[in-house]
């Protein structure tokens, strides 16, 4: 998600945050999943590979391109997609329904393959980016879309290490984003009603899972 300038908007008697505007799966993303704490390690990638899919372009043309994303990469099930050979990879190259770059289509089956070493060597891919802040989201306390920064220390630091394992389009600022859809970090405003819910404990949607399981 991009931050654009502007304060809490008010629609159906709920103080939200502005950027989702009305269009009504914006507003279902930000009410339902965004900033609300991810444990599922084949949730967790399919975000992954979205923000990385996203440079470049709006977070919205994404998103409406997710269930064909979902459909296209079998689910985000990594030990699937990193297995993707030519074949595949020139499928999804004829695929209207993804974003069809070459490059962010190799970066999802080479952070498939990176992705299924973090899970065996930290036991889920969860737990792994997890302890970067300690188990607990990171709270912000804005009150403008402008206050929120793009990038932090800790998504430079999470992006220098995964760089060095090796996994693809994980700069800084996608990782911030990612950081934020997960709930490693509350950004909404501190009018809207999902921070109010998160500062009381009712914002998980997720459970711990490994990228593995069934």
């Amino acid at each position: 998600m991009n931050s654009t300038s502007g304060k809490p908007g008010k629609t159906a008697e709920k103080n939200r945050c502005p950027w989702p505007t009305d269009i009504p799966i914006y507003i279902d993303y930000h009410d339902n999943e965004w900033g609300r704490p991810v444990h599922d390690d084949i949730r967790l990638f399919e975000m992954l590979i979205l923000e990385g899919a996203q440079a470049g372009l709006s977070w919205i043309t994404v998103l409406k391109k997710r269930e064909a994303y979902r459909k296209a990469f079998d689910g985000f099930d990594p030990a699937k997609v990193a297995r993707y050979g030519d074949a595949k990879i020139q499928e999804l190259m004829a695929n209207e329904g993804i974003i069809r770059n070459r490059l962010k289509i190799h970066a999802a089956v080479i952070n498939a393959k990176m992705f299924l070493d973090v899970v065996e060597k930290h036991g889920s891919f969860s737990k792994f980016m997890w302890e970067y802040v300690g188990g607990t989201p990171v709270v912000g306390h804005w009150k403008k879309m402008t206050d929120i920064p793009a990038t932090t220390p800790i998504s430079d630091r999470i992006s220098k290490d995964l760089k060095k394992m090796g996994f693809k389009f994980v700069g800084s600022t996608i990782i911030y984003s990612f950081m934020q859809a997960v709930g490693m970090v509350n950004d909404h405003l501190v009018e809207c009603f999902v921070y109010k819910e998160l500062l009381k404990g009712k914002g998980r949607i997720a459970c711990s899972k490994g990228a593995t399981d069934g």
